[in-house]
């Protein structure tokens, strides 16, 4: 049984084999959509892992919330660092 609020090696794994898996489909792929609405996925999507931690975090799943809160700023991160938003603010993002 997998314990709510501590990362086991085997949850460790299975976040370690995704995010690889998910990196060689990304870096394989070709451009799929513009950068508007990028934009708007990337928004919305983040919103949405936003809401989510929230979730997870009433029900006292602190470790779901947090990869929750990682995915949406990691979103963020590279609408930011593709300039698809004009922001500069170095502790929020990784520009500038």
């Amino acid at each position: 049984m997998q314990m709510k609020n501590k990362v086991t090696k085997e949850r460790l794994e299975t976040y370690f084999r995704l995010t690889e898996e998910a990196y060689k489909k990304a870096q394989a792929s070709k451009q799929k959509v513009s950068l508007e609405k990028a934009r708007e996925k990337i928004l919305d999507m983040a919103k949405r892992y936003i809401d989510d931690a929230h979730h997870f975090k009433e029900k006292e799943d602190i470790v779901t919330a947090m990869s929750a809160l990682s995915y949406a700023h990691g979103l963020l991160d590279a609408g930011a660092l593709l300039g698809i938003f004009d922001v500069h603010d170095s502790n929020l993002f990784i520009v500038d």
